[in-house]
């Protein structure tokens, strides 16, 4: 990644956030930590002298900061699983063996893309969280990975 001198590396990962970007370089982020109940009813007072200990963001979105990347996702297959266009994903390549309910990102024939994995006896499926996509089944012939598997998801609030 070519910088100018005046941009910093935090700055230009968020700037430049592509398809895929490792987590163990943004560094550290810790913000103000609330350690209250946030109703969403009736109002309740908030005082700032509840304030709790900063907490390190990155640590608790990435317990593996190491095997951890952020992609952005394009496409709407995973709405139903509240992944939409453009969200930010972070994603755990340790975890290689996804439970059928977690979203995973594999590699089927030199190609990316984000769904669940479900085995059904002898086959392989990735399903859509989207009745408007088509479930894929994976063949013996297919070249299939499993990438990582998505811990956090990350959008601004949809109104």
């Amino acid at each position: 990644m070519v910088l100018e001198k005046n941009i910093t590396i935090k700055q230009a990962v968020w700037e430049k956030l592509g398809e895929v970007y490792p987590v163990a370089q943004l560094g550290d982020m810790r913000l103000p930590f609330f350690d209250v109940d946030i109703v969403a009813g009736f109002p309740i007072p908030l005082d700032n002298d509840e304030k709790g200990q900063d907490i390190e963001l990155l640590r608790m979105l990435c317990p593996n900061p190491e095997a951890s990347y952020l992609i952005r996702v394009q496409g709407n297959s995973m709405i139903d699983a509240g992944i939409y266009d453009g969200d930010i994903i972070i994603v755990d390549k340790s975890n290689r063996n996804p439970s059928p309910t977690e979203v995973a990102v594999c590699e089927l024939n030199g190609e990316y893309t984000l769904k669940r994995f479900e085995r059904r006896g002898e086959e392989g499926w990735l399903v859509p969280a989207n009745p408007s996509y088509p479930e894929i089944r994976v063949t013996e012939e297919d070249s299939f990975s499993i990438w990582g598997t998505v811990t956090y998801i990350i959008h601004k609030p949809r109104g």
